[in-house]
């Protein structure tokens, strides 16, 4: 038995791709294996962790469960592409700035569903953070950084330059006797 293969032309981070694949390979298998993109991750490959999150046109869509034979003439979105240049996109940078990511792996699905999020709610409340987020899972964190980074991510591209996460968020609780602790 052989392998029907296909050949698709995707247009992946506003470049148009041809690449010829197995019929049966999901979008995720194109992206890493056949693009070379390694930011989309595997994770569970069941549409549970949220790893392999992707944007097709704009909405977050688990790359796991999407044939990329179904993805031409959509306009495919991976971490790689969020970076301008050498800009980071608002939400790399307050990542960056808070420590929102500890290994490493959820990160980049993270980063997609909440830049799908911010594209279509540019001032999202804590509650509609945790619902665009609540399909991606970590296992190193505890969120909250998180969640504080889009919120910071959020106010910077509405040009909120005033918007601060709470202190605790980038340094920790204060010790005792410092600033803002029990002496």
């Amino acid at each position: 038995m052989s392998d029907s293969v296909v050949t698709s032309t995707l247009s992946v981070n506003g470049e148009e791709r041809v690449i010829a694949h197995p019929v049966h390979h999901t979008l995720l298998e194109v992206l890493r294996e056949g693009l070379d993109l390694t930011g989309t991750k595997h994770g569970c490959e069941l549409g549970e962790c949220g790893t392999c999150t992707v944007l097709i046109d704009g909405r977050p869509v688990l790359s796991c469960l999407e044939l990329a034979a179904e993805c031409e003439g959509h306009a495919i979105e991976t971490v790689e592409g969020m970076m301008v240049g050498n800009e980071l996109h608002p939400l790399q940078e307050t990542f960056a700035d808070l420590g929102a990511a500890q290994c490493g792996y959820c990160t980049p699905g993270i980063l997609m569903a909440a830049k799908g999020l911010l594209a279509e709610n540019p001032a999202p409340t804590r509650e509609q953070v945790v619902e665009a987020l609540a399909g991606n899972l970590c296992r190193c964190t505890g969120y909250h950084k998180i969640l504080e980074g889009v919120e910071w991510a959020a106010a910077r591209m509405r040009g909120d330059h005033e918007f601060r996460p709470p202190r605790t968020a980038i340094h920790g609780t204060p010790l005792p006797g410092e600033e803002g602790g029990d002496a």
